[in-house]
């Protein structure tokens, strides 16, 4: 784990900081109107509501704004656990994969719960200075608790730079 994951935490929940974030990192996602509702090491949760920027012709939410909060609820996890390392690791998503279960109205909240395989996925490309691939796997649920939607993001990290001693 990154000892410095509680430092990213308050800087992403604090809502001018993270509208800046949003606006510097992800414009869309911040025009869609996504939003972080919980974050720790291991699990993290993003909403998006149904409005009239994000909708499609069939008056649901478009598979892409659907695709970008479920991407967040992944990649936020990611960026906490490289988080002010001493060497730098590069993270990129090389494939993704959804079902579509349900026609999306109303809040969606996207949870992914695997922050400790990202952070062992770190540790490792950290120790060895080779790639590593893992899946995550976020799952969109509406209002009432159904699956409307899962994606699975196949995810790459990578150390950039010779890993320091004690890191």
């Amino acid at each position: 784990m990154n000892a410095k994951f509680h430092l990213f935490k308050q800087e992403i929940t604090n809502p001018v900081k993270y509208r800046l974030f949003m606006l510097r990192k992800l414009p869309m996602g911040f025009i869609s109107g996504l939003k972080i509702i919980e974050l720790n090491e291991a699990k993290a949760a993003v909403a998006v509501r149904f409005k009239w920027v994000n909708q499609n012709p069939f008056r649901s939410i478009y598979f892409a704004v659907l695709s970008m909060a479920a991407e967040l609820s992944t990649g936020i996890l990611a960026f906490g656990q490289i988080y002010q390392r001493k060497s730098s690791v590069s993270m990129l998503v090389i494939k993704v994969e959804a079902d579509f279960s349900k026609k999306a109205v109303g809040k969606i909240i996207f949870t992914c719960s695997d922050g400790n395989k990202i952070a062992e996925a770190v540790a490792e490309t950290l120790a060895t200075g080779e790639g590593v691939t893992i899946q995550c796997v976020s799952i969109g649920l509406n209002e009432m608790n159904e699956e409307v939607a899962r994606f699975v993001f196949t995810w790459s990290f990578k150390a950039k730079s010779p890993v320091p001693k004690g890191e």
